[in-house]
């Protein structure tokens, strides 16, 4: 199974291809996101991971169509990427976009609005928010479980007061091709 650890940074994993923008220890290759296309030949990974990531290019959307590219069908990608409602996101100048759960519904196949790209996923194979208990006024694993039961509830969590009360610190999704 070859597996690819996308802006690796330090996290670096062993068995994996490590790739990040700096030549750090670990990594095994070097590249700038920014500058596509990635050096990997089509569908040659069957798991590729991307946590922090995508709030830092401009332009996420030809990144994730590379991904798409390299990633071998039924495998699964797999984004972390802080919520619009997570506050600390906007403390780091290098983050230049922030994320809602229903963002990713435009890159499902057969979506209501998947005719905007060339290219989609079969499904999602799994979405959630994880939340920060130290940073939220009243977080409780039940809420976050509550949230996290069904698209119905994270929608009404995202539309209602209850973002705003209960911050959310990441999106986690896994995309299956």
């Amino acid at each position: 199974m070859k597996k690819l650890n996308l802006g690796c940074g330090r996290d670096i994993k062993k068995g994996w291809i490590n790739l990040d923008i700096a030549n750090l220890e670990g990594v095994d290759v070097v590249h700038d996101l920014n500058n596509l296309p990635l050096p990997f030949d089509d569908e040659e990974f069957d798991y590729i991971v991307c946590y922090d990531i995508f709030e830092h290019i401009f332009d996420y959307i030809p990144l994730l169509k590379e991904l798409h590219r390299i990633v071998k069908k039924d495998s699964i990608i797999e984004i972390k990427v802080p919520h619009y409602t997570y506050s600390r996101a906007y403390a780091d100048p290098t983050h230049v976009r922030y994320f809602s759960m229903e963002l990713f519904d435009f890159f499902i196949q057969g979506a209501s609005r998947s005719y905007y790209f060339d290219f989609s996923f079969s499904k999602i194979e799994s979405i959630h928010l994880s939340f920060l208990e130290s940073r939220v006024l009243f977080y409780n694993s039940w809420i976050e479980a509550f949230i996290n039961k069904s698209k119905r509830h994270y929608l009404f969590y995202e539309k209602s007061f209850l973002s705003g009360l209960v911050p959310a610190e990441n999106i986690l999704v896994k995309l299956k091709k």
